[in-house]
């Protein structure tokens, strides 16, 4: 290839020395506040940046401090011409991070859009996720649906309690990835969640802290969602009762409860298990 059209396909490196540019502005809401109204996600430290790269995700901007510079050639070379490459001071970069020890790397993406039927495509398992508030929470329990196998996650309200956003820079980093790479549909409503589920087959199990039986018993092999409660008051009792099936986790005796990550992530692993030992 002409030195000519390799230029022109590298993206050029602009420097940022004005803490009131336009694109520290949208980076710093990006990755305090969470997605933008355009859709755009915030991604900070190298392993999400690098993740958004090898997925091939629409990628905006990456901004680099000058104590990062060494990475801009490992960039460059997996960039086109459409990105914009900017550089600023390690003290500007971390005006507009959101972690307290910056890795000095951020991007601005847009997360591949995904329908109901991306949710259910093959033998499905969806995780349905009702009023949790905790955003490493869901960031925990996206890891685990992506290394469970699930095939695709839906976040919903509980009345008044919304689910954290996916794509919300703590749940973000708590999911290693598995947030740009998993089908998702934030802030589905509930009713309408259910209702479609049941349309196309998929049974509906609900984690309960207080009755249902052992995941082991359950036939988790056919098309199935799995329904997890906020972290302190569970499901709602309605959303239970529409259910087809409770489970619930068997504990020692003095504990009350698990964390909702850690719930949801054993029912995975235990739909799992069956589908891998199913004939």
């Amino acid at each position: 290839m002409a030195p000519s059209q390799t230029r022109a396909r590298t993206p050029r490196i602009e420097s940022i020395t004005s803490r009131n540019n336009r694109w520290l502005a949208r980076f710093r809401a990006a990755l305090r506040r969470g997605p933008l109204d355009d859709g755009c996600v915030g991604l900070e430290g190298f392993h999400l940046v690098e993740e958004a790269l090898r997925s091939q995700l629409p990628i905006e901007a990456i901004l680099v401090s000058l104590s990062a510079a060494p990475y801009f050639d490992r960039l460059a070379s997996q960039l086109d011409s459409s990105t914009r490459l900017l550089r600023t001071s390690d003290r500007l970069f971390s005006a507009v991070a959101a972690t307290e020890t910056p890795q000095g790397i951020a991007a601005l993406v847009h997360p591949r859009i995904a329908s109901f039927d991306d949710l259910v495509r093959g033998l499905p398992l969806v995780l349905v996720l009702v009023g949790l508030q905790d955003p490493g929470n869901v960031g925990a329990i996206l890891r685990s649906a992506e290394a469970f196998g699930a095939t695709g996650v839906i976040t919903s309200s509980a009345g008044s309690l919304g689910t954290a956003h996916p794509y919300s820079p703590k749940a973000l980093r708590a999911s290693a990835g598995s947030a740009l790479r998993l089908p998702l549909l934030p802030g589905l409503s509930i009713s309408i969640a259910l209702a479609q589920l049941r349309v196309v087959g998929l049974r509906l199990f609900a984690a309960s802290v207080s009755e249902g039986t052992s995941p082991a018993t359950a036939d988790l092999r056919s098309p199935a969602a799995l329904l997890i409660g906020n972290e302190g008051s569970g499901l709602p009792p309605e959303v239970e009762r529409s259910c087809d099936a409770r489970l619930r986790i068997s504990l020692a005796p003095g504990v009350d409860s698990l964390n909702a990550a850690i719930a949801a992530s054993v029912l995975l692993y235990e739909a799992a298990r069956q589908r891998a030992t199913s004939p």
